[in-house]
């Protein structure tokens, strides 16, 4: 297994206005499936490509095991890519898309075959081999695309938002696909993507960028409860951002004082926790909100409260919800253990 690192990796495109890689350092542990994760246009592909070796950096160094990889052509970096879009050759049959890069290396038909059948089969491609691309469904093409890729039994392997295209059944098929093979096989795996929920489902840390520098990285459930920034906290759909005032052990606001599982230093801060975690009814930080607006989004609903001119959003169950009504005042409980004390910039 590998270890992959990024090291203060920039890239500017020619007639850019701004660097797509802005310094990135990243370190993928070896036998891990990362997420890069981030919105569009914040470096996720130019890095993938950069490790590739489809793209040279302007500074910074890709290394594999603690060597660099730089001087590498692509085929000899021991890294597969597998791309938004399958990119199968339409005159190969699937099979024959599997064996191209074995027959490549001088492998035989026989040996190349030997690897091709039990690979259509891990793929639950079994008795499509003789099929062209065309004649596949886009869940099939995407499955052939990533078989074509861990047949050659890469060091790294590179999935670039390999679930976008794919109508949701699929994607949560084909997910589910890729993280039992990452753990079958053991390969270090980095995928991009810009769907939290599908960060988090499918890999054992994210990686988070914005503007082309590395925002956080750690296991999911940090990312989502212990940002490192309010933008971390934004994007992973954190609403509730509260000023006030640490001191001795609890936090200060306009609204009243929340004791803190956490507290840190006394200072001027900002608090947040998120709207799942807040709890509707009496506890140990229990304050009083007025009913400001309910929506219904489904498996869940969005309490608007108002805590004396501060705002805050909480989601619950929607029959919690039916039993309220606009204009009423309510307990509301922020467990101190959901509470997050942003660190200073």
């Amino acid at each position: 297994m590998t270890t992959l690192g990024l090291a203060g990796l920039c890239k500017t495109y020619q007639g850019a206005d701004h660097r797509a890689l802005a310094g990135l350092d990243l370190t993928v542990e070896s036998g891990t499936l990362t997420a890069l994760l981030g919105p569009s246009g914040c470096g996720k592909t130019t890095a993938m490509k950069l490790v590739a070796g489809l793209l040279r950096p302007d500074a910074g160094d890709v290394l594999l095991d603690g060597r660099s990889v730089l001087a590498l052509p692509p085929e000899r970096r021991g890294v597969a890519m597998v791309f938004q879009n399958p990119l199968l050759f339409p005159h190969l049959t699937v099979a024959g898309n599997l064996g191209f890069g074995l027959r490549m290396r001088g492998l035989s038909p026989r040996e190349i075959a030997a690897r091709v059948e039990p690979m259509l089969e891990r793929v639950r491609l079994d008795g499509l081999g003789p099929r062209r691309p065309v004649d596949l469904s886009g869940g099939q093409q995407q499955r052939a695309a990533l078989a074509r890729a861990l047949i050659l039994q890469p060091k790294v392997l590179l999935l670039d938002e390999p679930l976008s295209n794919l109508d949701p059944g699929l994607r949560d098929e084909m997910r589910c696909l890729i993280r039992g093979l990452q753990r079958e096989t053991g390969i270090t795996t980095l995928i991009v993507t810009h769907d939290q929920a599908e960060a988090v489902a499918i890999a054992d840390r994210i990686a988070l960028m914005l503007d082309g520098r590395l925002a956080q990285s750690g296991a999911p459930e940090d990312l989502y409860r212990r940002p490192a920034t309010a933008e971390v906290a934004q994007f992973f759909g954190g609403v509730n951002f509260l000023p006030g005032r640490v001191a001795g052990g609890q936090f200060h606001a306009t609204f009243g004082r929340l004791a803190l599982a956490e507290a840190g230093l006394d200072r001027e801060a900002t608090v947040t926790i998120r709207p799942e975690a807040i709890r509707l009814g009496e506890g140990p930080n229990t304050l009083t909100g007025r009913v400001q607006e309910i929506a219904f989004l489904g498996t869940q609903s969005r309490v608007t409260l108002d805590l004396m001119a501060t705002t805050l959003e909480a989601l619950v169950a929607p029959d919690v919800a039916e039993s309220l009504t606009v204009g009423q005042e309510i307990a509301v409980n922020l467990p101190a253990k959901a509470l997050w004390v942003l660190p200073q910039p």
